[in-house]
């Protein structure tokens, strides 16, 4: 038997990983920084914080809208091209943002055009051709290595953005972030080419049609409040990840400290112990039943939102919760992800973990839309801390009585 090429020492399955990774990581790099963006726009454009809040928060709903049609897409025709498709709508809706005054402009480029740009060029494709080409076995962890591509751009790109807007101002940092994310068009060319029959093959009894695929995960409970609990994973990172820059500029941080400065640094701290948190999500995931992981996750996130919410606002207490919340950030993902494999089968994971991804995005929407409107209804965020909080105590208790069959125990 012929052994498989290697490239630079590593097999096919390891370059599939680490170029999945690597979109990942420039997808959700580019995507950690609106945060950053949110302030310095609304001075260059002259529009409201909450007209921005609600095209990143329609950004959200069009991704997850998109998102089972591009991993549905990517299942039967491979990766590469929907993630190619990906790179140049990115771009073009960051140039978008960048050079239209117009609030109907900045909501077709930041929201519509950069929505659609995710749902080809993150999880539910990237992790989709990840699960389709590595082993039961060790998928979670082939998982896990992927979402933390996630992670790492956090770390990275955050700072860049902010440090493009201090050199040049906020225009030439999203053009900076268009240029960045035109990378993921030759990037995507390795992914080409339609998934092999492995994938298809490791799916119980025959090829089924979508139509088949969806009513089988319906009627699967576990699917369904796995689904559910994935909707606080989207409302707490995208209020947190979109507001806390703002938050930190009305909380009453010690004269000398630097709100932007500080945001952007917390924003690249939940971005290091996100990578890292991910990754070790995926490890345990291969030891330990991977919705009893869920239920800690969530139940934790929830602690230390309120921790933070009622502690006095220093340096020491926004780093603490970054680090407590960075750990947790997106671990959500390759255990969410992999329950799904293990329940259907690889075949379909880009549908199903699309379709999951959508409660998620729907979480991401109203989390950044009401954090906007509550802030300027109000004034500050008390009231959208405490909500957080409480939903992430709710997805604990949805996870709780999911059970991980195989797939061949599912209705066809």
């Amino acid at each position: 038997m012929q052994e498989p090429q290697k490239i630079f020492g590593l097999d096919k399955v390891a370059w599939i990983v680490i170029i999945g990774a690597t979109v990942v990581t420039i997808a959700m790099g580019v995507r950690s920084t609106f945060g950053v963006f949110l302030n310095p726009l609304s001075a260059e454009h002259g529009v409201s914080i909450t007209m921005l809040s609600f095209a990143i928060a329609l950004q959200n709903l069009v991704w997850g809208l998109a998102q089972p049609l591009a991993g549905a897409i990517s299942d039967r025709q491979g990766a590469g091209r929907v993630i190619a498709v990906g790179g140049v709508l990115y771009a073009a809706g960051l140039v978008v943002a960048a050079l239209f005054s117009d609030p109907m402009m900045i909501i077709f480029g930041g929201g519509i055009l950069i929505g659609m740009a995710q749902s080809c060029t993150t999880f539910a494709v990237v992790l989709g051709v990840v699960g389709r080409n590595v082993g039961e076995k060790r998928r979670p962890m082939a998982l896990g290595i992927a979402a933390a591509g996630g992670s790492f751009g956090q770390m990275a790109v955050v700072p860049l953005a902010q440090g493009l807007i201090e050199i040049d101002g906020v225009v030439f940092s999203l053009m900076g972030m268009a240029a960045l994310t035109f990378i993921l068009v030759p990037l995507a060319m390795p992914l080409a080419g339609k998934p092999s029959d492995a994938a298809a093959a490791s799916a119980p009894g025959p090829a089924q049609g979508l139509g088949v695929v969806l009513r089988g995960a319906v009627a699967n409970t576990g699917y369904v409040l796995l689904t559910l609990g994935f909707f606080t994973c989207g409302f707490q990172v995208a209020y947190i990840g979109a507001h806390l820059p703002v938050y930190l500029l009305n909380c009453g941080l010690p004269t000398n400290v630097n709100p932007a400065t500080l945001a952007a640094t917390a924003l690249a701290t939940i971005g290091f112990f996100n990578m890292v948190g991910t990754y070790f999500h995926g490890v345990l995931g291969m030891r330990y039943q991977m919705k009893n992981l869920l239920v800690w996750n969530y139940t934790l996130r929830s602690i230390f939102i309120l921790m933070f919410f009622f502690a006095p606002k220093t340096e020491v207490a926004v780093i603490a919760f970054a680090i407590g919340m960075g750990a947790l950030w997106l671990g959500t993902v390759p255990l969410t992800s992999g329950i799904i494999a293990k329940l259907f089968g690889p075949a379909n994971l880009g549908l199903l973990f699309g379709v999951c991804f959508f409660s998620h995005q729907v979480g991401s929407f109203l989390g950044v839309w009401i954090g906007g409107y509550l802030f300027d209804l109000t004034g500050n965020y008390d009231t959208i801390w405490i909500l957080t909080a409480l939903a992430g105590f709710m997805a604990a208790a949805f996870n709780l009585p999911i059970k991980e069959r195989s797939s061949a125990a599912q209705p066809a």
